[in-house]
């Protein structure tokens, strides 16, 4: 038995209307510097330089996906009863800290890292960490049953299914809570419909077939939101910056390491080897800024150059990739403007489908379950999803580059 709080605990919430705490080991992990650092980490990366409301941090999102968890957990029929108490709790807990291991600016800062952000999740879960001790102090198998959760490796599949499927608790949080505070309406959807109609059926999260238009207006959702806010060009011209930034910076670190004394908070992404948790920890965005800062005023001009460009927004233009000589005749131009090409043109590519169904891996299905009691995937009972899944995937190729090296007109 876990412990309870001698009072249940209410935090607001403008997505949730409020976030419910009954169990003290959730309370404790709330508490914990590690998670406490996501207070300190932008939920979006860098669309804050694009939706300039969009300054939410992983902190609110985490808590957002623990709530969805909890209520799937208390509302949605047969998930109660096919777990142990011990199931529930460290399902939650996995949703409250699967985002644990991002770094500043989120994803774009798994750009300029040998690892993604999943790696350092486990890693800090299950290393000597504070929330570490607060997961084994209430139960000793904890940390390892919340970290294979988040890692697919649960032998349960409908706890992970509930974290990181294709109608998970971490995707249903991210949309209403970006376009939110993006100001968009792109991401709206109706989470009280979709969690009216889940139910568990061969261990696993089905959909009733009456929220099948519920779950394609889901879908219809995430595809506008990559467009039109994760992918916008103004973000991704931020990441190609910070990608040439830390390149520049890893450059002069492996040819000279005394060029780069004195910054000592990004040294220990600088080595080739594996970046200790306390190091990890320590490195939030008030920390990488700072460190840009200083960087602003670095002897080495493409680095200051950088810096400055990330403090000030002064972001690369961009155009699209018609060919491969598209790309050959902009580096020509970037070389001739006096930049060095190698930090100054910068190829990106975005691609996404909203569904994709591979057969044979479970957490990428999403299951209706008929009328008839019969399971079907979505995509075999919707029409508006199988011409989703037939269609092409949309991808779009760009360049990235100073604005003074041609005339470029973009959307800000």
């Amino acid at each position: 038995m876990f412990e309870l709080l001698a009072e249940k605990k209410v935090m607001r919430d403008p997505i949730h209307e409020y976030i419910h705490i009954q169990y003290k080991v959730i309370w404790d992990s709330i508490d914990s510097p590690e998670f406490q650092r996501l207070r300190r980490i932008h939920q979006l990366g860098p669309t804050f330089q694009v939706y300039h409301t969009a300054e939410h941090s992983r902190f609110s999102h985490s808590l957002g996906v623990y709530e969805i968890v909890r209520r799937m957990v208390e509302e949605v029929e047969g998930v109660k009863e096919h777990l142990s108490e011990f199931e529930r709790v460290a399902v939650m807990l996995a949703g409250l800290l699967h985002d644990l291991g991002h770094g500043p600016f989120s994803h774009a800062f798994e750009l300029i890292q040998n690892h993604h952000h999943e790696y350092y999740t486990g890693q800090i879960l299950l290393g000597e960490s504070k929330i570490h001790q607060i997961l084994a102090d209430a139960d000793v198998n904890l940390p390892k049953a919340i970290a294979d959760i988040i890692a697919h490796r649960h032998p349960n599949k409908l706890l992970t299914q509930m974290i990181s499927g294709q109608l998970d608790a971490d995707r249903m949080d991210y949309l209403l809570r970006d376009a939110y505070f993006t100001g968009t309406s792109y991401g709206q959807f109706d989470l009280e419909r979709i969690l009216r109609t889940l139910r568990v059926a061969d261990d696993k999260l089905v959909v009733k077939e009456s929220g099948i238009h519920t779950v394609e207006d889901y879908i219809m959702a995430r595809y506008h939101m990559y467009w039109q806010v994760y992918y916008h060009p103004v973000s991704r011209s931020f990441e190609a910056v910070l990608t040439s930034f830390f390149r520049r910076m890893k450059d002069l670190y492996h040819n000279n390491p005394i060029s780069l004394a004195g910054y000592d908070m990004f040294t220990p992404f600088l080595r080739d080897d594996i970046v200790s948790i306390e190091d990890y920890v320590a490195m939030d965005e008030p920390a990488f800024m700072y460190g840009m800062s200083m960087c602003k005023k670095h002897p080495d001009k493409i680095l200051s150059d950088l810096a400055r460009r990330l403090l000030t927004r002064d972001l690369f233009g961009y155009l699209d990739i018609d060919n491969e000589k598209t790309i050959v005749e902009m580096k020509k131009k970037v070389e001739a403007c006096g930049f060095d090409s190698e930090y100054y043109l910068t190829v990106d590519r975005a691609k996404q489908q909203p569904y994709q169904p591979y057969r044979g891996k479970e957490s990428s299905l999403i299951w209706v379950m008929l009328k008839d009691g019969r399971i079907r995937e979505l995509s075999d009972v919707s029409v508006i999803v199988q011409a989703i899944v037939k269609g092409e995937d949309k991808s779009d190729r760009k360049m990235f580059f100073p604005k003074t090296c041609i005339e470029v007109s973009n959307e800000q």
